[in-house]
């Protein structure tokens, strides 16, 4: 049976602990307030940006941009974008077993590329040897536009370069703090929305300059803004998962020190009925 002194440790250890997951609760509740905002706000702008490359696309050959341009897939790239720390729940373990499925469901005969955002995208791909082409890791407590531009840089150049015929991104998609849904979608060759048919608008467009200088300007900027995008809805799904798992375990941890102060009362109870009758048995043994 522990001592008592074991069971005030116990205590203590826990009560240190749930200090820990209640201050990082309130900091993950700080930042993903800071996310939401600029997710809601970055949002309408890439929508609206999808659409008009829409507009442009339906109307002119795909093969006017490389970005458009549609290959046979011989050789498949999957961004994967997981965070770089854990204490977020099965925010990373969705997002990683999702991916890995997609991965591993491809042909034999199919080339397969992976590009890891977040520490733990990189760790669980290096480390079971698949071709990791390139790691972007350690910058979501510090996000910048910049970070995006790097990463769409990268694949735009290897698309160009006929280094992979389709690139798909994997990511965890914010739906609410409480709710992150592991998405999987398209970017390259970009694949714009159907255009919505509006009766009050005329069927044929004037663009200016021209079509052509039009794509070499959206699809770019199209690409980057949904890269954007994608490590915005993943670093808000991060902190709303990271949030619910530290309050789940500072609930825990209170409840852990209810049943450790119940079981250290018995326990010096036990102890003290214990000495009673020790004296008790003492005083009757001098009587007789």
């Amino acid at each position: 049976m522990a001592t008592l002194r074991d069971i005030r440790r116990r205590i203590a250890s826990v009560k240190s602990t749930q200090q820990i997951t209640k201050a990082m609760k309130m900091v993950a509740a700080a930042k993903l307030r800071r996310a939401q905002e600029q997710l809601v706000n970055s949002r309408p702008y890439a929508y609206r940006l999808n659409q008009m490359l829409a507009h442009v696309a339906a109307r002119e050959d795909r093969g006017m941009h490389p970005l458009l341009e549609e290959r046979e897939p011989r050789t498949v790239c999957y961004i994967v974008v997981a965070a770089d720390r854990g204490l977020c729940g099965s925010f990373n373990a969705n997002v990683l077993r999702k991916s890995k499925g997609e991965i591993d469901g491809h042909e034999a005969e199919t080339t397969l590329k992976v590009v890891a955002v977040g520490r733990k995208s990189h760790e669980f791909y290096s480390r079971r040897g698949y071709p990791v082409v390139k790691s972007f890791t350690g910058f979501f407590n510090r996000m910048h536009y910049q970070h995006a531009l790097d990463i769409a840089r990268f694949v735009r150049e290897m698309y160009e370069q006929r280094e992979c015929d389709r690139v798909f991104v994997v990511y965890n998609q914010f739906k609410s703090a409480a709710v992150q849904r592991v998405a999987v979608e398209q970017l390259l060759p970009i694949e714009p929305e159907e255009p919505e048919v509006d009766k009050y608008l005329p069927a044929e467009y004037l663009f200016e300059p021209s079509v052509q200088q039009i794509l070499n300007l959206l699809c770019p900027r199209n690409l980057d803004t949904q890269v954007w995008r994608v490590l915005l809805e993943s670093y808000a799904a991060e902190q709303g998962a990271r949030m619910v798992a530290m309050e789940s375990a500072t609930d825990n941890a209170q409840e852990m020190i209810h049943d450790l102060t119940l079981y250290y009362n018995k326990v010096r109870q036990s102890a003290i009925t214990k000495e009673i009758l020790e004296i008790v048995a003492g005083a009757e043994a001098l009587k007789g």
